[in-house]
C-alpha cells in the first residue's frame, strides 16, 4: 500500500481492516504488508483517497 503525503491519519482505514493490520501512531500509518490479502477495503474507506494499493 502507497500512503499519499495528504493523508490525515484519521484512521479510517485502520477501522475497516479486516485483519486488523493497519495501526494509526503519530503521524505515521505502520500496517504488516505481509499479511495483508489486498482486499482493498482500506483504499476504498478512504475519505480523501490517500491511500493506493502497490502493482
Amino acid at each position: 500500500m502507497i500512503v499519499k503525503e495528504w493523508c490525515s491519519f484519521c484512521g479510517e482505514c485502520a477501522g475497516v481492516c479486516p485483519r486488523n493490520l493497519i495501526q494509526v501512531r503519530e503521524y505515521a500509518l505502520v500496517f504488516n504488508e505481509d499479511d495483508c490479502k489486498d482486499c482493498d477495503t482500506c483504499v476504498k474507506a478512504c475519505p480523501i483517497n490517500a491511500l493506493e494499493k502497490e502493482d
